[in-house]
Formats: C-alpha cells, sequence, structure tokens
C-alpha cells in the first residue's frame, strides 16, 4: 500500500444515500459538517433500481439512461452544495440494483467509509423503508455506524448538532 494509500483509507468518510427527498438534503448537510469538523470525505451514492421491462428491452435501456442522466444532476447539484458547506469536493458513485444490497456493497468496497448517514422522513408513516430496514433489522450486523438524521431539521439545527 503507498503512501497516499494509506493516507486515504485512514481518512473518515461518510457515506450519504442520495434521492429526490428533502430529507435527503438534510443528510447530505450533515455529513457535510462532520466531515468539515473532522477532515473526513463525503461519499454521494445514488442507487438505481432496475426497472422491470424484459419484454421491451429497448424501454428498459432508455429508462435507465434517463434514470443515470437524472441520478447524474441530482449528484452535480449537492456536489456544489457539498463544496459550499465543507469546503471538499465529494466522491459520486451511481450504483444499479437493489438499494440495501448496493449500500451494504459499497461500504464493504471502501474501507475509508466509517459512518453511513441517513435522512429519516418526517412522515407519520415512518422513517422510510431504508432507513427501518439499515437502522432497524440490519444495524447490529453492520460495520459501520448508521446516523440517522431527522429530515424535518433546520440547516442552523443541523450546524449545531453536528
Amino acid at each position: 500500500m503507498s503512501a497516499s494509500t494509506t493516507a486515504e483509507a485512514g481518512r473518515r468518510k461518510f457515506l450519504v444515500v442520495v434521492d429526490d427527498t428533502p430529507e435527503c438534503r438534510v443528510a447530505v448537510r450533515f455529513a457535510c459538517r462532520r466531515a468539515q469538523r473532522t477532515s473526513g470525505g463525503v461519499v454521494l451514492l445514488r442507487v438505481l433500481e432496475p426497472a422491470d421491462f424484459q419484454h421491451w428491452l429497448a424501454v428498459e435501456e432508455r429508462m435507465r439512461e434517463e434514470a443515470r442522466e437524472e441520478a447524474e444532476h441530482l449528484l452535480q447539484a449537492l456536489a456544489a452544495e457539498v463544496n459550499e458547506w465543507a469546503g471538499v469536493m465529494p466522491e459520486f458513485l451511481i450504483r444499479e440494483g437493489n438499494k440495501r444490497d448496493e449500500i451494504l456493497a459499497q461500504i464493504e468496497d471502501d474501507a475509508g467509509i466509517r459512518i453511513l448517514v441517513l435522512g429519516a422522513s418526517p412522515d407519520k408513516e415512518g422513517p422510510g423503508p431504508l432507513v427501518s430496514s439499515l437502522a432497524g433489522q440490519m444495524s447490529g450486523s453492520m460495520r459501520v455506524p448508521i446516523t440517522v438524521v431527522p429530515g424535518e431539521l433546520s440547516d442552523e439545527q443541523v450546524d449545531e448538532l453536528s
């Protein structure tokens, strides 16, 4: 392992699963502030779940392309905020598959990821399926801690907590 690889492996990375929800932005801000305070990095992961159009291969391929383009636009928009909030450029990742499985795979693939940051929905139905699955059922078997950030926090509250 080279010196730069060793240094990179020792750098704490905050993995944030991004989507189009308001609570995602709150989780990204929290991760940025923590990264800034700990000289860490931010990893933004967008998981594209496959569409099931096996009979319409051309339609499925076009939908995949559109989903990837949307993911890239979302990641670019969030990158500007990450740079503003933490003074770092985040790593961007787009993976295809089951969201929970891809998150777990990314954590295993990148030893630098030290904390998973998830935004919890403020809806009365619960925090969301991903938070329920990862922070509930699977939390004891993960190699990294999970930080669940309430989605209704203001920027000021996030800054104060992080």
